[in-house]
């Protein structure tokens, strides 16, 4: 008669070792960061806003104006838009809210551009277009005062995006197109600025060194 075959129980300590290795592996894929996702929302943001400053600045035909919608709906929208929630998950709450609120900046812009804008009358058109821009200046102005505690770089980018907003909602309201003008090549400078932070930031960390400096002000 063939001898039935009893497994014996695991012990205590066999089953603790498991356990352990289960909670390891629980802890390391909750700690888990993504990459620094501030070179892209400073990347998309820069080129998106050179663009833009192009034909502020009239330095090139506003006629061309509508190939800014595409880089405002993919690249300096929905790609900004992601960093934003890419910088929630790395608890930088400035980058969070920064890539976050101008991805949205720009998929708004996209949409009043496209859509909403027409709906306007001509005759409220440039107040309710300042309104909109004085809103964002004010926005940006208390993010500039918040950026005085990351990098001189990031710094740079909120203080010249600031007098960009607070410029190109003058012209609007007083119908001056010297004003947005010169709102367009703070606006260039904005960019500059930008894709030099992205720039940076991107090439000290495949360098793993500070070849570009982005100067912290942090105490």
């Amino acid at each position: 008669m063939e001898r039935a075959t009893v497994t014996p129980p695991r012990s205590a300590a066999t089953n603790g070792a498991q356990a352990s290795e289960h909670l390891a592996q629980a802890i390391e894929q909750s700690s888990w960061r993504p990459a620094d996702p501030a070179p892209l929302g400073l990347a998309g943001f820069a080129m998106t806003t050179f663009v833009l400053s192009m034909f502020n600045a009239d330095l090139v035909s506003t006629a061309g104006e509508p190939v800014v919608l595409g880089l405002a709906l993919a690249y300096g929208g929905l790609a900004q838009l992601l960093a934003g929630m890419w910088e929630f998950r790395n608890s930088n709450t400035f980058g969070a809210l920064a890539f976050s609120s101008f991805g949205a900046f720009w998929l708004s812009f996209a949409a009043l551009v496209a859509i909403f804008g027409p709906q306007i009358p001509t005759a409220n058109a440039a107040d309710a277009i300042g309104l909109y821009l004085w809103a964002w200046a004010i926005f940006t102005t208390y993010m500039f005062v918040a950026s005085l505690r990351t990098t001189a770089a990031v710094a740079l980018v909120f203080l010249l995006l600031a007098t960009t907003f607070i410029l190109l909602a003058a012209g609007e309201v007083g119908a001056n197109r010297t004003v947005t003008n010169w709102g367009g090549y703070v606006g260039l400078a904005t960019a500059a600025a930008a894709w030099y932070a992205s720039f940076a930031v991107v090439t000290n960390s495949t360098f793993g060194r500070t070849v570009l400096p982005v100067v912290p002000l942090k105490r």
